[in-house]
């Protein structure tokens, strides 16, 4: 303690140099903390927009289907198989779906769309479609109507109440048509959802001759830690004709995409470390130069010099400690705010990200990571720097230090 109690004095004898290293530290944590943030709050959204808007964390389907997207590679649902899915404890919420393609028409306006076969309580709860009405009323359980996505309905001149003309091939070739009545809107974030069509799912599995047969049950989560623990517990239950895959093997261009971008991430916020360690080596490599007579002198004295090394030492986490600790603390105000407040991009950045799906919103991440695993890397970095001083005491020579 009472090195320490040294150590603290010891920094402010020199109170300039002891701010301005520390005000690096300070800076660099917060430039490194922010450009984290931004980049994991852009890796959620992503990923947000792929699972909560549409795709689940996990999904349940025929072991042929996601090599084959056929309406005839979709099965039917068990009790059993409801009751292994209710049994994992980390499952929030599961949907069922029948999804295919049509020819949607109106007048002589024709378009190729995907059909989405959904219970809308289950759907709702899983991925929120309501929320997202525009106009007109959400579905109910044995609803002949549709939802009609915004892009597409505007393509087609529909709105509500209007009728649509649906053509498309259903369960081992039989022949699909049907009119089917508009009963709202659907306007998503995600562009590529606004090109899709909703029916109640036993109005879509007879519209497909497909009566009581899925192509997925898609599974919620409580949170997407929990996805390593829910696939193993589903896997080990769960066998053929069923396969069960994650969001991650079902998008694996965005999990590269993410991968790719975080290890662009990686080797910007190494060179910003290297700056700030140099930084802090370079103030520290004067400190000791400026106090070799001093240094000299104590140990003269009768100083021993591994204490005089852990006093220096000490100084050293003390600067470090203090840049952290105050960089973290900067960092709040700025992430809270822009968390709170998402940049929304314009220009070729935002048409970029509505070519991929994605919302062109420039999202901070909160999550605990973000701020611990700067403050950590900075602090462990002063921790090796720190025993620079130590090496020198215990290397110094008193007469060549008294004539400094």
């Amino acid at each position: 303690m009472n090195n320490l109690k040294i150590a603290w004095r010891n920094l402010w004898r020199n109170k300039r140099r002891t701010v301005i290293t520390s005000a690096s530290i300070f800076f660099g944590v917060i430039f490194a903390t922010i450009m984290t943030s931004m980049q994991e709050g852009s890796y959620g959204s992503m990923v947000d927009n792929i699972v909560k808007f549409y795709l689940g964390y996990i999904q349940v389907l025929n072991e042929d289907y996601w090599e084959n997207k056929t309406i005839n590679n979709t099965y039917e649902i068990t009790d059993s198989l409801i009751k292994k899915i209710e049994d994992v404890e980390e499952i929030t919420h599961y949907s069922p779906r029948l999804e295919s393609f049509a020819l949607a028409s109106s007048s002589d306006i024709t378009k190729g769309t995907l059909v989405i076969g959904i219970d809308p309580e289950k759907e709702d709860k899983v991925t929120g479609v309501s929320k997202w009405l525009k106009k007109g009323s959400y579905l109910k359980p044995g609803d002949h109507g549709i939802l009609l996505a915004a892009d597409l309905a505007k393509y087609l001149q529909l709105d509500v109440n209007d009728t649509l003309i649906m053509l498309g091939q259903g369960f081992h070739g039989i022949s699909a048509a049907g009119i089917f009545p508009v009963r709202g809107i659907l306007e998503f974030s995600s562009p590529e959802l606004n090109k899709v069509i909703y029916m109640e799912l036993s109005t879509c599995q007879e519209f497909y001759s497909a009566y009581n047969r899925v192509t997925s049950l898609v599974i919620m989560l409580k949170d997407h830690y929990d996805i390593p623990i829910a696939l193993k517990k589903m896997k080990e239950s769960i066998h053929t004709p069923y396969d069960v895959m994650t969001w991650g093997e079902m998008q694996p261009e965005l999990v590269q995409l993410i991968e790719a971008d975080r290890a662009g991430g990686v080797i910007m916020k190494v060179i910003l470390y290297m700056i700030i360690g140099f930084g802090i080596f370079g103030t520290i490599m004067m400190m000791i130069q400026e106090r070799r007579r001093e240094m000299g002198v104590m140990v003269a004295i009768g100083m021993k010099r591994i204490k005089l090394g852990n006093i220096l030492f000490l100084e050293t986490i003390l600067i470090g400690f203090l840049g952290v600790f105050t960089g973290i603390l900067g960092s709040f105000p700025i992430i809270g705010y822009y968390y709170n407040n998402p940049i929304r991009l314009t220009g070729e950045a935002a048409k970029a990200m509505i070519d991929m799906g994605i919302e062109p919103l420039l999202t901070f991440s909160w999550i605990p990571p973000v701020f611990y695993n700067q403050a950590l890397t900075v602090f462990i970095l002063t921790l090796l720097i720190g025993f620079y001083p130590v090496y020198k005491t215990l290397k110094l020579r008193i007469d060549q230090a008294l004539r400094a």
